[in-house]
């Protein structure tokens, strides 16, 4: 009779396969049960204009409107998106839409109109055998003292999560001052990649789209300065997700940053242009071009459906404090040398260093830039900004110029 013989570990090693198994199952079956977006339609009617989302699953959802400019915000449960921003025609009222994740849990859906609108039905439907589950908007267009008596009567109360029972909208805590660190603790930089989410920044000739490109960026700058082991690194965002002005500056006083760099890349008519440049903040702007820069920087919560009205008295203030005399001339001490170092790896614009009031430079009491990688509006701009040997060489520029700063501040603190 032959007999059986039990290999050794071999039960432990199978009940190990199937926990592996089970759990990537449990990942898997957690990663579809997020709702997928298929497809976006828009009708236009003599007497409205229907906007249609279409999901692979059932969702509950949140809309209002608000003016200045007048918009139409969704709010949704996190989705995954497969439809491409350029995919779906604006209509005839509709100047524009933007969609992707606002806060996590939380998608966001924002439609500009031309003029004062009303969401006068939304309903969702079940799929059926042409169709999946779909969310239906019908808006219409209203006059300008309608839609003034119908935002006054809109409750000031909102849930910050589709359909749940409205709640008290809490202020934003304030923003304490750090403590002093230690002498040895090592600098702290903040990374700031500009916009995210629901706000996809601008949009280059061929697709790519400031925020995934910045967000690369920050994540190659934040590896070379932890690879130095000089400094310490803070990212306003580490992923595609929507951040508040307000919000990326309260992030860099929590921290208690040393140095604050928001990373940029720009988009303008004249495809011509191209190269970098190095921005400081200042109430007076050095040109037209910086004005019209700061203006649309300045409009990103504007752009993910942002209430501006619920602004607190204490972030009002951050936003405005310009008592910085020091941070300023720091920040301009920076962005020199910062100059200087890009200059040698990367084309920069004959005015390298520019001045405008960026809301997110305004945080007292910590130097700060804003760099403008390029213009993704010229197509040379946009490959060189797209390959990885160039954010690496932007990357260690930036580090160069961070190694000189501090060198400097050293300097000037010894007696």
């Amino acid at each position: 009779m032959a007999r059986s013989h039990n290999i050794p570990g071999s039960r432990k090693t199978f009940a190990q396969f199937i926990w592996v198994v089970a759990l990537f199952c449990a990942i898997a079956s957690g990663a579809s049960a997020m709702p997928v977006v298929d497809s976006v339609r828009i009708g236009d009617y003599p007497e409205k204009t229907r906007f249609v989302i279409e999901f692979d699953k059932p969702i509950k959802f949140n809309v209002f409107t608000l003016g200045s400019p007048y918009r139409v915000v969704v709010e949704l449960p996190e989705v995954a998106w497969r439809i491409k921003p350029d995919a779906v025609p604006r209509g005839k009222r509709i100047t524009g839409y933007r969609f992707g994740l606002f806060r996590p849990g939380q998608s966001r859906v924002v439609i500009d109109f031309k003029s004062p609108i009303k969401v006068t039905n939304s309903f969702t439907l079940p799929a059926n055998s042409k169709r999946g589950h779909r969310l239906v908007l019908d808006i219409t267009e209203i006059s300008p003292a309608m839609f003034s008596v119908l935002q006054k009567r809109r409750p000031v109360t909102r849930s910050s999560r589709p359909n749940e029972s409205p709640v008290v909208r809490a202020p934003p805590p304030p923003i304490k001052k750090p403590k002093k660190r230690r002498k040895a603790l090592r600098p702290l930089i903040v990374l700031d990649p500009g916009h995210g989410g629901v706000d996809p920044g601008a949009r280059g000739k061929r697709g790519t789209l400031e925020k995934s490109l910045v967000l690369n960026q920050a994540k190659e700058l934040r590896r070379q300065l932890l690879a130095t082991g000089r400094y310490r690194v803070v990212m306003t965002r580490s992923r595609d997700i929507f951040v508040r002005l307000r919000e990326r500056i309260a992030i860099a006083h929590r921290a208690g940053g040393d140095l604050f760099i928001s990373l940029h890349a720009d988009s303008i008519g004249n495809r011509h242009i191209r190269g970098g440049s190095v921005y400081t903040l200042s109430e007076r702007a050095s040109d037209k071009e910086a004005e019209a820069l700061a203006r649309r920087e300045n409009k990103s919560d504007i752009i993910a459906g942002v209430d501006l009205n619920d602004q607190s008295k204490t972030v009002a203030k951050i936003l405005i404090d310009l008592r910085q005399r020091l941070t300023k001339n720091d920040s301009v001490a920076f962005a020199k040398t910062l100059v200087s170092q890009l200059s040698k790896k990367t084309r920069m614009l004959r005015r390298k260093h520019r001045f405008a009031g960026f809301a997110v430079l305004k945080g007292p009491e910590i130097p700060s830039v804003l760099i403008e990688l390029g213009y993704l509006s010229n197509l040379q701009d946009e490959r060189l900004l797209r390959r990885t040997s160039h954010r690496r060489k932007i990357a260690g520029a930036i580090v160069r110029a961070i190694d000189s700063y501090f060198s400097r501040q050293q300097a000037l603190r010894q007696p």
